[in-house]
């Protein structure tokens, strides 16, 4: 695998509302999105390959999330199925890697495709740490002329939330986390380095204890020292101290939009994160800039069947109910609109 492939950022998260709905989303951070992109539902029964032009499988649960409809070949950045398994991938720069050999006793499976495939095969969290184990080996296998470099997070109606990481002593699988992922390094790493903020707290401190003690702190004091910069290290404090700390919606939709409000903290905004080693172009993408920025945020509800998404130009919070497509039996694909909107407020 080239270890320099991708710079993308992305961050992801999952929550629960007080009426004890689970929510997964993630904000997609890259400089470009493969053409053809758009919000995609597969039905149960969709053919696709876990190996590009290898055997085929098909769908045993219907999918809907942000993704592409390849040939043979359908591919989900993120998503749920109608079981209420909710996920997506994010790149894992420099750390990713796959063995070269096949176990020939399970299945291989591309990078691209594992998510679709654990979507497609797996009700719970619970199958698909065992698919994980048991059935299935990430395949070193180029698609689209590289290996993409990636880690997964995986959530479901328990509100268990893992993530699943190939790294060079083998694949790790880390359950019961506190249910945030960005980039590079790997998960213990953050972990271990949220030790480096257990100061931050959400009280303000009421005065400074220096000079005569009169003055009054400002507020988000008790704050102070939380990372602001884009780095995967500071969006994951950031997250993990948001997700804490922020308070949850009463109910799905204004714990949806909460959630939103909180990956605004992580968003990159176009122009203020240049990349200084961009990812080569393949033939599926246009309008490459050079700027890593949060193209989209997508967020899944496990109850509702529900994926919701933004767009960095279009604000206004959309949704696809993955329940109400059920008897389909086509796959759908849906524009993810970038353009702006306003409402205009008139006597």
């Amino acid at each position: 695998m080239e270890r320099g492939f991708c710079t993308a950022g992305c961050s992801a998260l999952s929550w629960d509302t007080k009426d004890g709905k689970h929510l997964w989303g993630r904000n997609y951070d890259f400089d470009r999105l493969a053409e053809g992109t758009q919000v995609t539902f597969l039905p149960r029964g969709t053919a696709y390959a876990p190996v590009a032009g290898g055997s085929g499988e098909t769908l045993r649960y219907a999918c809907a999330g942000t993704g592409l409809l390849l040939p043979q070949n359908p591919v989900l950045y993120e998503g749920l199925n109608d079981q209420g398994l909710m996920g997506g991938q994010l790149y894992y720069r420099s750390f990713a890697a796959y063995p070269d050999g096949l176990d020939t006793g399970k299945r291989p499976v591309q990078p691209p495709f594992l998510l679709l495939h654990l979507l497609g095969q797996c009700a719970t969290v619970e199958e698909a740490v065992r698919c994980l184990e048991e059935e299935i080996c990430l395949a070193n296998i180029p698609f689209l002329g590289a290996v993409p470099p990636l880690h997964w997070s995986l959530s479901d109606r328990t509100g268990e939330t893992v993530v699943i990481e190939p790294n060079a002593d083998g694949l790790h699988i880390y359950r019961n986390t506190i249910g945030v992922m960005t980039n590079s390094p790997s998960y213990p790493w953050h972990r271990t380095n949220l030790l480096n903020y257990a100061g931050l707290r959400d009280l303000d401190y009421a005065q400074t204890p220096f000079g005569d003690g009169q003055e009054q702190c400002f507020s988000g004091s008790g704050a102070q020292g939380l990372p602001g910069d884009w780095s995967s290290p500071s969006r994951f404090v950031r997250l993990a101290f948001l997700r804490r700390f922020a308070l949850p919606g009463k109910d799905e939709e204004t714990g949806v939009s909460r959630m939103f409000r909180l990956f605004q903290s992580a968003a990159f905004p176009l122009g203020a994160v240049q990349v200084s080693h961009q990812t080569p172009a393949t033939e599926l993408d246009a309008d490459v800039l050079p700027y890593d920025y949060t193209v989209y945020t997508g967020i899944c509800c496990a109850e509702s069947l529900r994926y919701y998404w933004t767009t960095y130009e279009g604000q206004q919070i959309r949704y696809l109910d993955l329940g109400a497509l059920l008897e389909h039996q086509t796959p759908l694909q849906f524009p993810m609109e970038q353009t702006l909107g306003f409402l205009p407020v008139t006597p």
